[in-house]
């Protein structure tokens, strides 16, 4: 296509694929039709229990694309998840199709803080929370710790601990409660940074208010230490969605 002369820059005809592009000023044409920029969009979701974050699943179980849909959640623009939450978790899940900035909250190396809910089968007295914290080594050596853990509420048998995490490491918590053998009855994400679950139902929506504030950490922790591109943001509602 570019080297057949379809696309121009700048209203002029460029037949390298390897011209540079800046994607925030240049103005890109193919075949004579100015190349809009695709919306920038930012979901946050309230994963449900037993939902998959992949785009399909070979053993047929239902996936958050299935749940957008179900929500005729009517996206112009294809959407990944921001990290994951394993089938048996529930909680905030972020989704855009944004790559920078999606890379840029779900790299190891920024440290932005996650929040979990988190029932166990146990009662957890001071010892144990301060166990979390220290870190415990899994049957592989590695180290598995907490930033932060504390006692929310508890019952007879099992009890609920907030845990912040910073390292984001793979079903990083139920593979601590494994090590002290423990189980996980429950695991809720309630907050990435400053993006928080609230009331938000089970199922998409998007908020507008504070919905790219972790970028801001991420670029002072030094990854991503590019501006974002600039796009046009969708926020949209369910009950916005209604409307349309």
């Amino acid at each position: 296509m570019i080297r057949s002369g379809q696309v121009g820059v700048n209203g002029t005809i460029r037949r390298d694929p390897e011209t540079p592009v800046r994607v925030e000023h240049d103005r890109i044409a193919v075949n004579g039709r100015l190349v809009e920029p695709q919306a920038k969009i930012y979901l946050l979701m309230n994963k449900p229990r037993g939902v998959v974050t992949t785009a399909s699943d070979e053993k047929g179980r239902e996936t958050v694309y299935s749940v957008l849909a179900s929500s005729r959640a009517d996206l112009p623009a294809w959407v990944a998840p921001v990290g994951r939450l394993d089938k048996a978790s529930e909680g905030l899940l972020l989704l855009t199709n944004d790559s920078e900035w999606g890379a840029c909250i779900a790299a190891p190396a920024t440290h932005l803080q996650k929040t979990y809910h988190v029932q166990i089968a146990t009662v957890a007295d001071e010892a144990f929370l301060s166990a979390l914290v220290r870190g415990v080594r899994d049957e592989s050596r590695e180290v598995l710790r907490a930033k932060r853990a504390r006692l929310l509420r508890s019952g007879q048998k099992n009890c609920w601990l907030e845990i912040v995490l910073d390292e984001g490491k793979n079903r990083q918590i139920r593979r601590m409660m494994d090590v002290v053998g423990v189980e996980t009855l429950r695991l809720i994400r309630i907050a990435i940074g400053p993006l928080q679950l609230g009331k938000l139902a089970n199922g998409p929506a998007a908020w507008q208010r504070n919905v790219k504030a972790p970028a801001r950490e991420c670029r002072e922790s030094d990854p991503c230490k590019n501006e974002s591109r600039q796009g046009r943001h969708v926020f949209r509602t369910a009950e916005e969605r209604r409307k349309i």
